[in-house]
């Protein structure tokens, strides 16, 4: 028994490490296919980029959100490492049968370390196995997360965990029969009942047994590794090792995840310039090797774990996107073509081929037959990616929020529609007449500059405009950026009317751009037209400058006049625009300090400058939009607003704050058709009405539109009361800060009335 189990594992030892060492130089390989990175993005500040990983993997911080699922995982994931040194041991093992590890063997404080780690892995990992099972794609099918992830690689791994636990237990047990543990102790508070039943054994069946498990344990682990090895594409076991320079590369130096901002396009690792642009440059992406490195890393690292796909809002309403699923296709795509691409493969932008006959003459047919695939297209096609699951995507970021290991979804979406928009001219053809409004008008619904200021005719107080009323911004407190749809749809003029009528009732003095004012460009970016965005995004950036009586550099040399970006606020309605203007524009050197409207009206309202009084009745529940929300981390200001309006009860949807559901509009969505699966705002409203609400309360007038349209639609189909109202948090706060009027007649005390809502058109 021995000296099987010596030749066994040793066997089993060198091929595993020799096999290991091969597969790192190959995924090390594969990540220097894709492009360089801009300097120090991903470098900046190693020590809080050190202490970020150290901190998500420790503390779970991010998978612990999960409940049971984040404990039984914390369990299994240090117990991997931690239990790596009684590998040593089990070798040990093989030679003497009760051999313990010098100066630390018989340690209490080691001992209780093994005794807790082999017991929270065991126990984790069955847990896990559980969770897997009822959540099987068999019953409940596109719900569960688990669906389209490989079950047999995941059994594989659960399989060899749930061993290796078992058999470091076992062989716990042995080592206390063996050194004479008679009664309970300490070192051995998991193990014990083993020790008891072993302790009546003899020697020799005592080493037998202690050759046997140790074999077992050695050789589970290091098939292990072998099978890993010759499959470096094995997300759910590579990414417990990849997963530690993926979360140390993230994007954010900060440890935030990567929302809010979109990164500059780049090409070869350097930012592009739109003004003039080099012959070489790559506008996104069309190929594997087109991605970063960092994106190569990403979707070797994915984990399949699902929580991406159970939040997605697309996949959610029968749409073809799961961000997992779509992570997974690039990293098989990546695989299979890498041989191609090792070999000096490659095609150039007319589509000729880089290498010679003489460099892929070795190349296996598989490879060059992966190279010949397009990254979009169809099933016809043979695409990686289908374009219908390229534009289901709402950049809600609800995938990026949930990824335990940092991928950075969105990024990558938005890289492959870039592509496809500036070159192709491939995308969907109502999102045409958006970018030609854009373009021509400064606003996605094609209105009159003028038009941008027909609501201030609608309220009984003056609302300064730069350059008309007042010369600069230095007059007042704020810039409102009213932005396109605060200016232009009827419904969201509604919260502008009650944000302004707000600030002049607390006495904030604040202007508008008018006429001036464009189109931030979000909608241009997140679709894919970079180009667009930028001369929206600079035309934008000098007339804020200007307006807030900062000048550039003069032509002679002169130094321009530069003011402190704290002297610069601006406060936006619209969550994409206070986004943008906050998290973009600083990237073509506009840096303002940007609020939105929820967070300075709850100043205002713990300053005491707006004082609710009057009961507004009724039950009401809030939708965090994934742009105020998620993106930039603002869910308590709306919030406590609505808790200091007396009469109201707020009741939360099941999905809110940073699992909250997107309205469907963000990503350019807002003007694109949903023809597949279930309208995502539709299965949002659902959810809402769920609960019985009086009052749907957002914070964004693009999902004002899209909750409005939905429960309107309800009405008419008689599933939704008919006197349900969606409102900004703005309007319900307005309606309580009036102060109640004294009518003729009566003497009965009653609010001031409110214009009825418009309908819907």
């Amino acid at each position: 028994m021995q000296l099987a189990a010596i030749i066994v594992s040793l066997v089993l030892i060198a091929i595993g490490f020799a096999l290991l060492g091969r597969a790192v130089l190959q995924i090390y390989q594969h990540m220097r296919l894709g492009q360089p990175v801009p300097k120090g993005t991903r470098t900046d500040d190693p020590v809080r980029r050190t202490v970020t990983v150290a901190t998500e993997f420790l503390g779970h911080t991010r998978m612990n959100r999960w409940g049971l699922v984040g404990v039984a995982h914390w369990g299994v994931a240090l117990g991997f490492f931690s239990l790596l040194i009684t590998i040593v041991n089990a070798v040990g093992q093989l030679f003497k049968a009760d051999w313990l590890l010098p100066y630390i063997g018989e340690w209490l404080p080691f001992e209780l370390w093994v005794e807790f780690f082999a017991t929270t892995t065991t126990l984790g990992i069955l847990a896990l196995i559980v969770v897997r099972q009822l959540s099987k794609p068999g019953k409940p099918g596109r719900k569960s997360r688990f669906a389209g992830s490989n079950f047999g690689q995941a059994y594989f791994v659960e399989a060899v965990i749930l061993i290796v636990g078992c058999s470091i237990v076992t062989l716990r047990g042995l080592e206390g029969a063996q050194h004479g543990v008679e009664s309970y102790e300490a070192g051995y508070f998991a193990s014990y009942p083993l020790v008891a039943a072993f302790r009546g054994l003899s020697t020799e069946t005592l080493q037998n047994l202690t050759y046997l498990v140790a074999m077992i344990k050695i050789a589970t682990s290091f098939i292990w590794m072998i099978t890993i090895s010759l499959k470096t594409d094995m997300g759910v076991a590579w990414h417990r090792f990849l997963a530690f320079p993926n979360i140390w590369f993230k994007r954010e130096s900060s440890g935030d995840v990567a929302l809010g901002a979109l990164q500059p396009m780049t090409s070869a690792g350097k930012p592009i310039d739109f003004e003039d642009p080099g012959e070489d440059d790559q506008f996104g992406v069309s190929q594997i090797e087109h991605f970063s490195w960092k994106g190569l890393l990403d979707f070797d690292t994915c984990t399949e774990c699902g929580r991406c796909q159970s939040q997605c809002p697309a996949w959610n309403t029968g749409k073809p996107l799961s961000p997992k699923l779509l992570i997974m296709s690039l990293r098989d795509h990546a695989h299979a073509k890498a041989p191609y691409l090792l070999a000096g493969g490659g095609k150039s932008a007319e589509g000729e081929e880089k290498a010679t006959e003489e460099q892929l003459k070795d190349v296996p047919a598989a490879a060059l037959a992966e190279a010949e695939r397009p990254l979009i297209g169809t099933l016809e096609e043979n695409g990686v990616i289908d374009p219908d699951v390229l534009w289901s995507c709402t950049t809600c970021g609800a995938c990026v929020e949930q990824c335990p290991v940092d991928i950075e979804h969105v990024d990558h979406i938005v890289d492959m529609r870039r592509y496809q928009v500036m070159i192709e001219s491939s995308f969907p053809s109502e999102a045409g007449t958006m970018l030609k409004n854009l373009e021509k008008k400064g606003n996605p619904w094609g209105l009159a500059k003028k038009q941008r200021l027909a609501w201030t005719k609608e309220v009984d107080f003056e609302v300064p405009v730069v350059g008309k009323d007042i010369e600069d911004l230095t007059e007042v407190d704020y810039l409102y950026w009213v932005g396109c749809a605060g200016a232009l749809e009827d419904r969201a003029k509604k919260t502008t009317k009650a944000f302004a009528e707000l600030l002049h009732m607390a006495g904030v003095k604040f202007a508008i751009m008018g006429g001036d004012e464009a189109c931030t460009g979000d909608s241009a970016r997140r679709l894919g037209n970079e180009f667009l965005f930028q001369q929206l995004g600079q035309q934008n950036v000098e007339m804020l400058n200007m307006a807030f009586g900062e000048s550039a550099e003069g032509e002679d040399g002169a130094e321009g006049v530069k003011v402190e970006k704290s002297k610069k606020k601006i406060v936006a309605t619209c969550p994409h625009c206070f986004n943008t203007i906050a998290n973009e524009y600083p990237q073509l050197g506009g840096e303002y300090e940007v609020i939105h409207h929820t967070q300075l009206l709850q100043h205002l309202v713990d300053e005491g400058k707006l004082v609710p009084v009057t009961p507004v009745e009724g039950l009401i529940t809030y939708h965090d939009p994934c742009y105020l929300g998620r993106h930039n981390k603002v869910y308590t200001p709306p919030r406590e607003i609505i808790a200091k309006v007396p009469g109201l009860r707020n009741e939360e949807m099941h999905r809110h704050k940073e699992r909250g559901f997107c309205c469907g509009a963000g990503g350019a969505r807002m003007w694109m058709e949903e023809r597949i699966g279930k309208r995502i705002n539709n299965e949002r409203v659902d959810e809402a009405l769920s609960l019985n609400p009086d009052i749907v309360s957002t914070a964004c007038p693009f999902c004002l539109v899209m909750l409005t349209d939905s429960v309107n639609g309800k009405k008419n189909d008689g599933k939704a009361k008919e006197s349900i109202q969606v409102v900004d948090v703005a309007q319900l706060l307005l309606e309580s800060v009036k102060t109640p009027v004294e009518p003729e007649g009566d003497g009965e005390t009653t609010a001031a009335p409110e214009p009825d809502p418009e309908p819907v058109k």
